[in-house]
């Protein structure tokens, strides 16, 4: 992970940053690009090139101003994830762009802009898009805000609307807690009246971890070993979130109230995932599990996913 950063910061910067306006008939554009699946600082490779320029109609000339790394796109270079785009193909899954040039009636010049499809390739600085690949946004919020909101807060914000009906008053419990979507639950619950307990592993720095959680709004923040002998004490919490596995998500079971949801959107400890029997016949829990990809190849650019985007935008 370290080699790869250090190639996106020395090679391009962050991705699609240091480009700069030029003649739109030809542009001078950058990429970061895989012809073969493996570890990303063997297999991918800084590809400068001087592109020929011409809009179709429906066409948008976008300029990437903020790419970032997620764990998902590691592994789709390695070849490991479910999705693997055509090869040769450009890294990265996630990214704003700015509009430079369009020749669509629903893009403007100086609109800010998403990739509607998922790992559709951010690590370059340029692109010609269909104007229906693209999904706009505000163009006033923080650029690393814009840049990072596709997936992790989605995932968060997905999760707490699609498997429970919440009110405000009821109580989540999640594992991870200082993983980018637990830190985007944290904020949505506390926005919603919605409590939270935060479980996250011990560390040297714990107290200053926990501190900083709860400035963000969580209720409850608890190391793993504490987690163990504390749930008799704690609200049940309706829906549990689970990033981790292994021991772990077998806690979030012990924890969650009869009838609770068990939400599994990833797996860290590449552990499986173990609920006991007891826990299916006498509390009735459901397991359940979620990945965003699938939400959004089933939405397209439907109004549900628009108004998502505006949501998370204005928070």
């Amino acid at each position: 992970m370290n080699s790869l950063r250090g190639i996106l910061k020395n090679e391009i910067g962050i991705v699609g940053r240091r480009a700069r306006a030029q003649q739109m008939s030809t542009l001078r554009t950058e990429r970061l690009e895989y012809e073969k699946y493996g570890t990303p600082s063997e297999v991918l490779n800084h590809k400068v090139e001087n592109e020929d320029i011409s809009l179709a109609e429906g066409d948008v000339l976008v300029k990437f101003l903020a790419s970032p790394v997620n764990p998902a796109d590691i592994n789709t270079i390695q070849g490991t994830y479910p999705l693997k785009p055509k090869l040769p193909a450009v890294g990265g899954g996630e990214g704003v762009a700015e509009v430079l040039e369009s020749r669509s009636s629903l893009l403007q010049p100086g609109d800010w802009v998403l990739p509607a499809r998922s790992m559709s390739g951010t690590w370059r600085t340029h692109r010609v898009c269909q104007d229906d690949t693209l999904i706009k946004v505000r163009n006033d919020i923080p650029i690393d805000g814009a840049a990072t909101m596709m997936i992790n807060p989605a995932t968060a914000l997905r999760m707490l609307e699609d498997f429970v009906s919440l009110k405000a008053g009821d109580w989540v419990l999640q594992n991870g807690a200082n993983s980018a979507v637990g830190l985007a639950a944290i904020q949505i619950c506390k926005k919603r009246g919605v409590k939270t307990i935060n479980v996250v592993r011990d560390r040297d720095s714990i107290e200053d971890l926990k501190s900083y959680l709860r400035s963000l709004g969580a209720d409850v923040v608890l190391t793993e070993a504490e987690a163990r002998t504390a749930w008799r004490e704690l609200p049940r919490p309706r829906l549990a979130f689970n990033c981790v596995g292994g021991s772990s998500s077998t806690e979030l079971c012990k924890a969650l109230g009869a009838g609770g949801t068990h939400v599994t959107y990833g797996g860290m400890s590449m552990k499986p995932v173990t609920v006991a029997t007891s826990h299916l016949i006498f509390k009735d829990l459901s397991v359940r599990g979620f990945w965003l990809s699938r939400w959004y190849e089933q939405q397209g650019v439907s109004e549900a996913r628009l108004q998502m985007f505006t949501y998370l935008s204005n928070m």
